[in-house]
């Protein structure tokens, strides 16, 4: 896996994950308490021992940046590193990315320089474990120009994804991104021959683009130098490759979620709580997701009643009930407090004795969920306040709303309650 260099595409402004992207990158979103959404494909790429990787990304950068320099240090006996590229103006380009591929386009000289085989792209917003080694060599075993990753998919989904045919040798024959209507039903196949049962391939007849492809060094470079005017790959550059290149697809049969929408992203932390199998798991020791090491105190639960939950280090809850939530680092909740359904991000640092008692003596929200709350159905980002006898239930089943002055917005019914953001004592929503 030396011959390989990764690229992971962060993505553009995050305006589906809007509002959890506007303090952060699409990549720096937390998941699963304690995880961000880049430690994914970056930990796929260090299981499958692939060490040299960039990250592309152009929005709100900073705490990207910071993670990714205090989780990421390799010796320095090996080539291995992880770096954000940022998008800079040059005199050749002096525009933002315009795509996926302009993206990479920018700094082609850059990843040029590289002795390597292939490149290996990938996306930074999805939620799934993969080896990558066994990806490189089905690519390398059928001489394929392009590999793309590929998984079956039913009618329902197939729309909102790029969808292919291929021929009994896994070659990608046909090419169509986001089809609808009759469009749609052309592009359904017999995925028998990607190894489905005929029960399987009926109910999944077609067949999606994960947004995961491995390049030929060279073919890359030509594709991406011929024509300055397509910028992305899964509606340009891949479907005009198809008729000149050994487009191949990779079968890849495990969990795989894209969780670039608020309702994506909070179902896909909600059911990692599931039993006994949740779909995706951070349990499996061979293949380990790593992240920032922040050594913080084991949580500390005093009193309360604790169901189907997730909850990260450095917690301090009272006296409360939680049921099918997932708590992040130091997450605070008080006495007689609900937390239902529920995503909290915790804390990015504790609130100092002294000044939280002050706090509360002079009718001010500390950080954390006050006494006799009741949050249901929500995502309450990073370091909120949320005053005593609050009720956080969408009591009028809104869809959505923007309230960014009163600290939340609502998407496809769930609250979210903004990064930063003071939900006053006794407010309902």
């Amino acid at each position: 896996m030396k011959k390989v260099l990764a690229i992971i595409l962060g993505g553009g402004a995050g305006t589906r994950l809007y509002p959890l992207t506007k303090l952060r990158a699409k990549p720096a979103v937390p998941v699963a308490g304690k995880y961000r959404l880049i430690d994914i494909p970056v930990s796929n790429c260090i299981n499958s021992e692939i060490f040299k990787i960039y990250v592309l990304t152009q929005f709100n950068s900073a705490s990207l940046n910071r993670h990714i320099a205090r989780t990421y240090s390799f010796s320095g006996f090996t080539e291995g590193f992880v770096e954000v590229l940022a998008a800079q103006q040059t005199p050749e380009n002096q525009t933002w990315f315009q795509g996926t591929a302009d993206a990479v386009r920018q700094y082609i000289q850059l990843f040029e320089d590289w002795d390597v085989d292939e490149y290996l792209i990938l996306s930074g917003d999805h939620l799934y474990r993969m080896d990558y080694r066994q990806f490189v060599q089905r690519h390398r075993d059928t001489q394929a120009d392009i590999t793309l990753s590929v998984l079956p998919i039913d009618e329902r989904r197939a729309s909102d994804f790029g969808l292919m045919k291929i021929d009994n040798s896994g070659r990608v024959v046909d090419f169509s991104e986001k089809p609808k209507g009759e469009a749609l039903t052309k592009m359904a196949v017999d995925t028998t021959i990607l190894g489905l049962t005929p029960e399987l391939a009926q109910q999944q007849p077609y067949i999606a683009s994960m947004g995961i492809y491995i390049f030929k060094k060279d073919v890359l470079l030509h594709l991406l130098k011929e024509s300055l005017e397509r910028t992305d790959f899964g509606k340009e550059i891949i479907p005009d490759a198809a008729k000149d290149y050994n487009l191949q697809a990779y079968l890849f049969d495990d969990y795989w979620e894209d969780i670039g929408t608020i309702e994506a992203f909070y179902n896909a932390n909600l059911a990692l709580t599931k039993q006994p199998q949740p779909p995706f798991s951070f349990y499996d020791e061979q293949a380990p997701i790593y992240t920032r090491a922040r050594y913080l105190p084991p949580s500390k639960m005093l009193d309360c009643q604790i169901a189907e939950s997730m909850v990260g280090e450095g917690c301090i809850l009272k006296n409360c009930r939680i049921q099918h939530s997932v708590l992040g680092v130091r997450s605070r909740v008080e006495a007689g407090s609900v937390v239902e359904d529920t995503l909290i991000m915790g804390s990015d640092y504790y609130q100092a004795f002294a000044e939280r008692n002050y706090s509360l003596e002079t009718g001010k929200v500390p950080i954390g969920i006050g006494q006799n709350s009741i949050i249901r159905r929500a995502i309450v980002d990073k370091n909120a306040r949320i005053g005593h006898d609050v009720k956080i239930i969408n009591k009028d089943n809104v869809q959505e709303a923007n309230r960014e002055q009163q600290g939340f917005y609502i998407r496809s019914g769930i609250v979210v309650v903004l990064k930063n953001a003071t939900i006053p004592n006794e407010t309902i929503i």
